[in-house]
């Protein structure tokens, strides 16, 4: 994903591989050694042990956050592993960012494959395993910020997060204004303030593996 120097700088700073997301990608590829990454995001998940192949025969294919546009088309390979890291779009629906970026969630909802369609990809008998998002996530999409709500209210955070450009200018910023507001009122301390002592959230992030 071709970007400029103000855009990488940003996602460096923003959006970086989670560790704990790392390691569970790691022990599902197994003792795949060569991995084809297919990824619409700026972050790549193929762990730092695992080697890189562009195209051509590869002991494992990675999809990584995909998209509806990502797996359109996609048929499970004859040979290798698959694994799967992803979001699920039903699941993204029910945080609590929905209630104040409605637009913005339901936009970025839409642009995600179902699980079971993602299954088709896998095999046919896969392991879905929703992935805790850490208190200290180092990937800055949404959910990444569970705790930490107000980090949103920075432009350069949602600048590094596709999700808020899929929606016009006047939508975001009336999402921003109406999370300013229910955090400068208490209003979402109230609802969600127990998520700030929270380690981790069970929320939108999945991996999907194939079983034996």
């Amino acid at each position: 994903m071709p970007v400029d120097e103000d855009t990488a700088a940003l996602l460096r700073r923003h959006r970086r591989p989670e560790p704990t997301f790392v390691r569970a990608v790691a022990g599902s590829l197994a003792d795949a050694r060569t991995v084809r990454e297919e990824r619409p995001g700026p972050v790549s998940y193929v762990p730092a042990d695992r080697q890189v192949v562009s195209d051509g025969d590869a002991d494992a294919v990675l999809l990584t956050f995909p998209s509806v546009d990502t797996v359109a088309g996609l048929a499970r390979p004859e040979d290798g592993r698959v694994v799967v890291l992803a979001r699920d779009p039903d699941r993204l629906r029910t945080g609590w960012l929905a209630e104040y970026a409605s637009a913005v969630v339901a936009a970025e909802a839409d642009t995600l494959p179902t699980v079971d369609r993602l299954a088709t990809l896998v095999g046919p008998s896969v392991e879905v395993v929703r992935l805790p998002v850490p208190f200290t996530c180092v990937d800055g999409f949404g959910e990444g910020y569970y705790a930490r709500p107000e980090r949103l209210l920075d432009a350069d955070v949602r600048a590094a997060d596709p999700a808020w450009s899929l929606v016009d200018d006047l939508t975001a910023r009336r999402s921003v204004a109406a999370l300013r507001s229910a955090l400068a009122s208490g209003e979402w301390d109230s609802r969600y303030g127990a998520l700030r002592r929270r380690p981790a959230l069970d929320g939108s992030v999945v991996l999907l593996r194939p079983t034996p």
